[in-house]
């Protein structure tokens, strides 16, 4: 799996923070709503974006003998606290907007536009530099996420800016903050819901457990499977671990090289398989037409002989 792409973070976060500052004070004295709730987006896109460079260096260091996957976790750990922290932004973004609905206030229109140009620009470059490493990782994705949330608040704030100046009606300022919080929440859910499900180690959306077992049963010399589990461990890196039930181990040299080469052909790169003698398994026969129940635990941890990592 490839390092994630810590140049990439750094200069997002220069950017954003340095004109996170400046829609402050712009949206302050503008008198926008939409300013000042992007520049809040803005600041917990910083410590976002933060957590997301911190996290990416952590993840690369080595594992050790109490940490056998390494630090790679950290990354999922920062997605689910990016994911909240969206959540959050989007309920304080609808609030102001209702007080603002029920005591309008006074907009300086051409500072409001200049100042939402501006951002949108800057929201645009960041969105270019994490935009072809976005699928790589959760934890950059959420740091993307985070900075379309602000290029999406950009383009509302231009919106509110030029509906005002063309018909000065304030409340288009407050209106569109609305819209646009909810479609950060979707983002959100999203990025909440992939998270929790790493954390909780289910079978990733993009793999078949029935698929799985199908095409270890069809190697040559599998009899039956059974304590089956796929997991992510971190972005892009899927395991596995399951038992092959074979009739004898010295007749059937090449099943393990067989599964391999299928979980791979399946996006499955780490791979646990423990080879059982057909007669040293109790349950095998159900195990050969039907998907196993998920059942807690790890298997391959036993003393069997055949067990290959």
């Amino acid at each position: 799996m490839a390092p994630p792409p810590l140049p990439r973070l750094k200069w997002v976060l220069a950017l954003t923070a340095v004109f996170m500052v400046v829609e402050a004070v712009g949206g302050w004295i503008a008198g926008s709503l939409a300013l000042l709730a992007d520049a809040g987006h803005m600041l917990t896109d910083v410590g976002a974006l933060t957590l997301s460079l911190l996290s990416a260096w952590i993840a690369q260091r080595p594992p050790d003998d109490s940490k056998t996957y390494g630090y790679l976790r950290w990354e999922i750990l920062a997605a689910l606290v990016n994911g909240a922290a969206l959540f959050g932004i989007a309920a304080w973004v609808v609030i102001e907007a209702v007080q603002r609905i029920q005591d309008p206030q006074p907009v300086r229109t051409g500072l409001f536009l200049a100042i939402a140009s501006a951002g949108l620009v800057v929201n645009l470059v960041s969105l270019a530099v994490l935009h072809s490493a976005r699928e790589g990782s959760l934890n950059v994705r959420g740091a993307y996420l985070h900075v379309l949330g602000d290029a999406l608040g950009s383009v509302g704030a231009v919106l509110a800016a030029v509906i005002i100046a063309l018909t000065g009606w304030t409340l288009a300022d407050p209106i569109v903050s609305i819209l646009l919080s909810l479609l950060i929440l979707v983002g959100a859910a999203r990025l909440l819901r992939e998270s929790t499900d790493i954390l909780l180690e289910s079978v990733p959306r993009h793999v078949s457990l029935p698929e799985v077992q199908r095409r270890m049963l069809a190697v040559p010399g599998v009899a039956a499977v059974h304590d089956l589990h796929v997991w992510t461990v971190t972005s892009g890196m899927v395991a596995m671990s399951g038992h092959a039930v074979v009739p004898d181990l010295e007749a059937h040299p090449g099943v393990l090289d067989g599964i391999r080469a299928e979980m791979v052909r399946m996006g499955i790169g780490h791979v646990t398989i423990q080879l059982e003698v057909e007669h040293g398994c109790e349950g095998c026969d159900d195990a050969r037409e039907t998907a196993p129940a998920p059942s807690w635990g790890r298997a391959g941890h036993g003393h069997h002989p055949g067990h290959a990592h």
